[in-house]
């Protein structure tokens, strides 16, 4: 139909460069009003690394931690970058995430058209990638910035490869390679993308029917450091001890390979009717044999068909492959996260390219005649993505706060403990006591061995004076993840207020033995000892809290504090003065009130 008004080839791509990066923006622009939400926390606004900015210590850390689990260092910087520019404002990191996420729907694009030279059905790929629902989560959560920075790189590297392909030069080749090494650096799903190459030059790079000889040799001299990249990543992320308490039940090897063909199909399900999207979905080791058995038909079944068919529809053979392999790596058997997964919106965000591929070429080859394809298509295609961008504009609207995502999660989900969890906090921080202390309740109810839930109940209790309670519940998730640093320093909290400094001091300083960055350990430690009289211990701890995060207001004004107590007025007084620049003047209001400082 475009073609019919003798828009050029060069023009119509302009066109879909422009339609592809406004329409992506309208949709997810509501975003950068949003706050920080969930685990955001622990990437940004509790992450003392983040809040330097960036410096050399920033990096050695960002290059040696695994601090969620995984190995991705360009992920932490590129949130140091975010900081030394936007501070703590939320809105600049979902910017980045948007701008991130539209270069590579564009960068998709290109590559497509590139390849094959079909400018229409390599935008329906991009545009299906740029506005699909199950794609909110990796644009909308600023922890998520592992996806769209490592399918930025992904998408650049196959780029930089046809490039090479079209005219092989050992210059271009090692962009290619380093390219691929950004990727691998922001996350290790990545690994599959060596396959990816090779499975492109089958088609549409058709590079097989240029060497009829030694297929396979060529391809694994062309691809063995690509590969021996991936091997490694995959050893350092699932050998390397990870740095953070987990809480990972542990479910048995039979139920983890049942629930992959189950959820494998159901990412097919919501590629095309994307409802009930939750931000977790728990994980169930009791699915019906009959449904396991159904998905894993029919999974057989069209891999069958592709096979046979991949001589004459050789899209179908690589979409498909493309899917498969891409969400190998995260389909739930080998489980690193946090939680137990049955699955999550953001695995789907790099393989359904693949599917997009077998519609956008497969779906024309079922229609003969070109006038019909042509007049029944390309509305039909363009019908489909404005479907799809209202439900992603609406999707994104429970992503506003934490209490709108987890409630939309209760509703559209059974026994989901983790959302029970978050639920419960987010009511705990507006203050609804005992709405909070109920999901804490049924999040322990579904799954006993939560120590999160354990965790932020305690706390409620705390902030109820019932300190037993508290206790108990830091006791028991102590008890099942022995590694757990909140725990001891929640615990350590009810102790200071229960006036037992020696148990404080106890579990501070073990919450400091797990996890040595821990400033507010550090910070009330320090203010035990000088409620102990030890002032020099107490300064010693304020000083590692400074160090750890230099601006941190409640180290100097309680190091101020400590330093007037030793009648070191002089140091007091420059430290309360400092504490005051940033923010926090009680130490100096007071010492004023004494006469002691001006």
């Amino acid at each position: 139909m475009i073609n019919k008004i003798n828009i050029s080839p060069d023009r119509q791509k302009l066109i879909v460069y422009v339609v592809l990066t406004v329409v992506t923006l309208t949709v997810f622009w509501q975003v950068n009003q949003y706050d920080f939400i969930f685990d955001d926390v622990v990437y940004v606004t509790e992450n003392s690394h983040i809040q330097t900015g960036i410096t050399l210590d920033g990096f050695r850390w960002a290059f040696s931690t695994k601090d969620t689990g995984l190995w991705n260092p360009l992920v932490w910087l590129s949130l140091m970058f975010d900081y030394q520019l936007f501070g703590l404002n939320a809105g600049g990191y979902h910017l980045t995430n948007i701008i991130l996420h539209i270069m590579s729907t564009l960068l998709l694009f290109c590559l497509f058209n590139r390849m094959t030279g079909m400018v229409w059905r390599s935008a329906f790929v991009a545009g299906l990638f740029a506005l699909h629902p199950l794609h909110v989560e990796s644009v909308a959560w600023i922890a998520e910035r592992k996806d769209v920075l490592s399918v930025f790189f992904w998408m650049l590297t196959l780029c930089l490869y046809v490039y090479y392909t079209e005219k092989p030069d050992f210059r271009k080749y090692l962009l290619v390679l380093f390219s691929f090494v950004l990727a691998l650096m922001s996350k290790p799903m990545v690994v599959t993308l060596p396959v990816i190459m090779i499975l492109l030059d089958y088609w549409p790079l058709k590079r097989f029917e240029s060497r009829k000889g030694n297929l396979f040799l060529w391809q694994l001299r062309e691809k063995i450091p690509f590969f021996i990249l991936s091997a490694i990543l995959v050893i350092i992320t699932l050998h390397t001890p990870n740095e953070k308490e987990t809480f990972i039940k542990s479910y048995s090897l039979s139920s983890r390979l049942a629930n992959a063909p189950v959820s494998f199909v159901t990412y097919l399900e919501k590629t095309f009717w994307p409802h009930d999207m939750a931000v977790f979905y728990p994980f169930s080791d009791q699915l019906p044999l009959c449904q396991v058995l159904g998905a894993s038909l029919l999974i057989l079944v069209i891999s069958v068909v592709v096979i046979i068919m991949r001589k004459r529809l050789q899209y179908l053979f690589v979409g498909w492959l493309w899917y498969a392999i891409t969400i190998a790596p995260v389909i739930g058997i080998i489980q690193v996260s946090v939680y137990p997964y049955a699955m999550a919106d953001r695995y789907h965000y790099l393989p359904s390219v693949g599917i997009s591929v077998m519609l956008a070429w497969g779906t024309p080859s079922l229609i003969k005649n070109e006038k019909t394809r042509k007049n029944i298509l390309f509305p039909t295609a363009i019908l489909f993505l404005i479907i799809m961008t209202f439900i992603t504009w609406k999707q994104c609207g429970y992503w506003k706060n934490s209490a709108t995502l987890f409630n939309y999660a209760l509703q559209v989900t059974e026994d989901n403990y983790v959302a029970h969890n978050n639920f419960g906090l987010a009511m705990f921080e507006k203050g609804k006591i005992e709405e909070a202390t109920y999901h804490y309740n049924k999040a322990i109810r579904i799954a006993p061995d939560y120590i999160y839930a354990y965790n932020n109940r305690g706390i409620t209790y705390g902030e109820l004076g019932q300190y037993q309670l508290a206790i108990d519940d830091f006791n028991n998730a102590i008890h099942i993840t022995p590694a757990f640093v909140d725990a001891y320093y929640n615990r350590g909290v009810v102790y200071t207020k229960l006036g037992q400094y020696q148990h404080a001091i106890e579990d501070y300083s073990k919450a400091i033995q797990i996890k040595p960055d821990d400033k507010l350990a550090y910070l009330n430690r320090g203010f035990v000892y000088t409620k102990l009289g030890q002032y020099q211990h107490a300064i010693e701890d304020y000083n590692k809290a400074i160090r750890i995060t230099p601006n941190y207001a409640d180290a100097y004004n309680n190091r101020g504090l400590a330093y007037l107590l030793q009648d070191n007025k002089e140091l007091g007084c420059r430290d309360a003065q400092k504490a005051c620049l940033l923010g926090t003047c009680r130490t100096l209001e007071r010492a004023k009130g004494n006469g002691l400082c001006r």
